[in-house]
């Protein structure tokens, strides 16, 4: 079986190698960088195992894993001032956000779906780990959390294919980073996909 791959771009995929790593500080800062150049879209992907499972962090966790009816769901955030990284996202200065959550074994559908929502000349800054195995991103980082040694699953399965390996001593300066990814995907041009 051949895997089918969305050629991205104008994507920035951020992806961690454990929780609170800080991939939506960075987003945010990727965001505050590119907001008055492009329209920039954030998105969030959580992926799910199967319908009505557990939590993938283990106990009751938020609900949205047990409650998702079909087999993705795609959802604004119009939020500004919550606490949730799709918040943070919007708050920091994205046109809009979304939150695409999927069963893991309709990526990549439910990623076709998203991209119809989103314009073509627009920067995506989007954070997932399992979103890699559908989509040919225009850069994917990275970020390691340097006071956590463990790698999550998803981490394991996509790191190899990491443009950049970002390691994350959380002082929340991605100046480097951003002119690195400002070089590599030739952002002082049109990002159109």
């Amino acid at each position: 079986m051949v895997n089918k791959i969305h050629h991205v771009p104008n994507m920035i995929l951020i992806g961690s190698t454990a929780r609170n790593s800080g991939k939506t500080t960075m987003a945010v800062a990727i965001i505050q960088r590119y907001k008055e150049k492009y329209p920039v879209i954030g998105v969030k992907v959580t992926t799910i195992a199967k319908k009505n499972g557990g939590c993938i962090r283990g106990g009751d966790g938020c609900g949205v894993c047990s409650s998702l009816s079909g087999d993705f769901e795609i959802s604004e955030e119009l939020n500004k001032s919550g606490n949730k990284d799709t918040s943070m996202l919007l708050a920091s200065g994205a046109d809009k956000v979304y939150w695409l959550k999927v069963l893991h074994s309709h990526t990549y559908e439910g990623f076709e779906a998203l991209l119809k929502k989103i314009p073509k000349d627009a920067l995506i800054v989007c954070e997932s780990n399992s979103l890699r195995k559908v989509v040919k991103p225009g850069l994917f980082v990275m970020v390691k959390n340097t006071e956590d040694n463990q790698l999550k699953k998803t981490a394991k399965e996509v790191i190899d294919q990491a443009d950049i390996v970002f390691e994350n001593y959380f002082q929340d300066d991605f100046d480097e980073l951003i002119n690195e990814i400002d070089i590599r995907m030739n952002l002082s041009k049109d990002v159109s996909r």
